[in-house]
């Protein structure tokens, strides 16, 4: 038995990350608000850093500015794309040592704020 990359809604309940898409779908991205409508802030750590890996489309072990403005599309192919003010605001905010991306370590502080 071969184990496929996770896909989100083996992480996250799918109506939760419908909820918390059609929330931002017309309205500023608050990374900060979304995860805690999916529910992330209460999840282990292991399991943000689960999310954190589906979101890294590219297995660096970090989500660059690149990846970062299809985050949405992480969590459904319905999310829409960031625009480039959210996800500079976006990497502003998780990026605590200033490498331009973001790591495990500091996703899950993000989350966890």
């Amino acid at each position: 038995m071969t184990a496929g990359k996770m896909v989100m809604t083996d992480l996250l309940k799918p109506e939760d990350i419908k909820k918390a898409l059609d929330a931002f779908a017309g309205e500023t991205f608050d990374p900060t608000k979304f995860f805690e409508m999916l529910g992330m802030k209460a999840m282990t750590a292991e399991n943000v850093r689960k999310v954190f890996q589906v979101l890294d489309v590219d297995g660096s072990g970090f989500i660059e500015e690149e990846e970062l403005k299809f985050v949405l599309k992480g969590f459904s192919k319905e999310g829409r794309d960031l625009t480039d003010a959210e996800t500079r605001a976006f990497l502003i905010a998780a990026d605590k040592d200033g490498d331009g991306k973001i790591g495990a370590d500091e996703f899950e502080a993000l989350v966890h704020e």
